[in-house]
């Protein structure tokens, strides 16, 4: 017998083995199923919030308002404009000394959400070169009413789906 014994445990090892290079998928199989399980107990499943809207009590004459109401939000450079997208304007907010009239939107606005409290949607017209933040501040002011409700400070919801659009010429 030539070789050592070393030599021949190995030879006798690799011909006991031979043909078995498959891999063992029971044991990876397992640990999937753990993880599959621990995944899905630990997940954090999306929540719904809720805005409650208070809106304070308004003193003025209700507004006329045409029934089925598309509510258009119409920012140029020398003001802002709320319109129907059917009957056409509704009120002309021209700029104060600071810039746009954000306060009298949102008040127009809070108006139009006490007259037609299920509506939800509203329609952000720009003109051409628009400042970004033009943009948001008038998204801020159609999404949301914020003031006071028997002292305490209040935020109501007016219409937080916004669709943004070009200006009409």
């Amino acid at each position: 017998m030539s070789g050592s014994s070393i030599a021949r445990r190995q030879a006798r090892n690799h011909a006991r083995y031979k043909g078995r290079n498959d891999i063992n998928i029971v044991p990876m199989l397992d640990i999937f199923t753990i993880l599959l399980f621990f995944l899905i107990f630990t997940a954090v499943f999306s929540k719904t919030h809720i805005v409650e809207m208070n809106l304070p009590a308004q003193s003025s004459e209700p507004l006329s308002l045409p029934e089925g109401l598309v509510l258009e939000i119409v920012v140029r450079k020398d003001g802002l404009v709320v319109q129907d997208k059917n009957s056409g304007p509704l009120q002309s907010l021209p700029n104060v000394a600071s810039g746009y009239d954000f306060d009298g939107l949102n008040s127009y606005l809070t108006r139009v959400k006490a007259r037609f409290p299920e509506m939800k949607s509203a329609t952000v017209l720009l003109e051409q070169n628009i400042p970004y933040d033009t943009i948001i501040a008038t998204m801020d002011a159609v999404k949301s009413y914020e003031g006071t409700l028997d002292g305490q400070p209040a935020r109501g919801e007016l219409f937080p789906q916004i669709s943004l659009g070009d200006a009409p010429t």
